[in-house]
């Protein structure tokens, strides 16, 4: 058992602590990250429960435990983020792209509401990305997971395209 007690009251103060017992302000560029991360994390849970093609449920899942895993790092410290997952993305996004028509203008965001819940995930990505740049400007962070949330919102936006050609749906082009 992990979490005994809910309830702790010890950030009543403004501060939180972090998985090696330190405490920080909850405004600090870690908690931002780590609350990106985790609201990333929550997002892909609301795209899970749509109906999702299982080989796109699997790996959005898997993503659920990395980003977990991103979390937890953030929470100590110097602790590292193994380089393995960055490797599964992008064989990931090579293998989804390969069957999708090439791009020549831009798209909006939408078409199903599953690709449109994963627009809306990539977009906190691409916030997450953000947040934890800001946060290697000021402390140790692993370059890999800032690595691994750019190349999520990329796998995000080709799952988009995937959802919507799966279901049949045409693409919104943008126009000028």
């Amino acid at each position: 058992m992990r979490l005994s007690k809910i309830v702790t009251r010890t950030g009543d103060d403004g501060s939180t602590g972090l998985a090696d017992g330190t405490r920080v302000a909850k405004d600090s560029a870690r908690i931002s990250a780590i609350g990106s991360v985790d609201e990333l994390n929550s997002q892909l849970g609301v795209l899970l429960a749509e109906t999702l093609p299982e080989t796109i449920r699997l790996e959005l899942l898997r993503i659920q435990h990395d980003l977990f895993d991103l979390g937890g790092a953030l929470a100590v410290p110097g602790a590292p983020f193994d380089t393995e997952k960055l490797a599964r993305l992008d064989a990931t996004i090579a293998h989804h792209n390969a069957d999708l028509p090439p791009l020549r203008e831009f798209i909006l965001p939408g078409g199903t509401r599953a690709a449109a819940q994963c627009h809306v995930a990539r977009s906190v990505a691409r916030r997450a990305e953000r947040d934890y740049f800001q946060l290697m400007q000021k402390e140790s962070a692993p370059l890999e997971g800032l690595k691994y949330l750019n190349r999520l919102s990329d796998l995000l936006f080709v799952l988009c395209r995937a959802l919507n050609r799966a279901a049949g749906q045409a693409e919104t082009l943008w126009q000028r």
